[in-house]
């Protein structure tokens, strides 16, 4: 499964102007919106439900990265977006970290095997130390988005 499968392109920022983890949250959230890929009147429930998930547990997986997902009926296909945080967030990550990288994952309520294969495409990728760099140090979405789509196909 590549990245470019689910991750919406427009749903893309280098620009995480949020400090704090609900705020992330929201502002990935809006992403999708704006992204045209989850309607506005979703946002808030969908927001929810990934802060629930958060509370089981952070997705904040190490290294400075963070991968809140979720699954809702407000979706209809697996959906992602991506951000950076130049300064980081304390995500309540598993290493005490701040987290820069932000990859959000949606999927439908009755996705469990797309959804697995997504967050394990993810994490196997951003644990790369030197894509990682890389992506931090994109200046524009559209650096971004050609950094991971030549990591996604040079490791497919």
């Amino acid at each position: 499964m590549n990245i470019m499968s689910f991750l919406d392109e427009k749903a893309i920022s280098c620009t995480v102007k949020s400090t704090k983890k609900d705020e992330v949250i929201r502002e990935l959230v809006n992403l999708l919106v704006e992204a045209g890929s989850l309607d506005k009147k979703h946002s808030d429930h969908l927001t929810n439900v990934l802060l629930e998930r958060e509370s089981l547990g952070s997705t904040g997986i190490g290294d400075g990265v963070a991968i809140p997902h979720g699954k809702t009926d407000c979706v209809d296909d697996l959906v992602g977006a991506f951000a950076v945080s130049p300064e980081g967030v304390n995500f309540d990550a598993l290493d005490g970290e701040s987290v820069h990288l932000f990859f959000l994952l949606v999927a439908p309520e009755d996705s469990a095997g797309p959804h697995l294969k997504a967050l394990a495409r993810i994490s196997r990728l951003l644990k790369d130390k030197h894509f990682r760099d890389m992506l931090k140090r994109s200046k524009n979405a559209d650096q971004l988005l050609k950094t991971i789509r030549d990591e996604d196909e040079r490791r497919h």
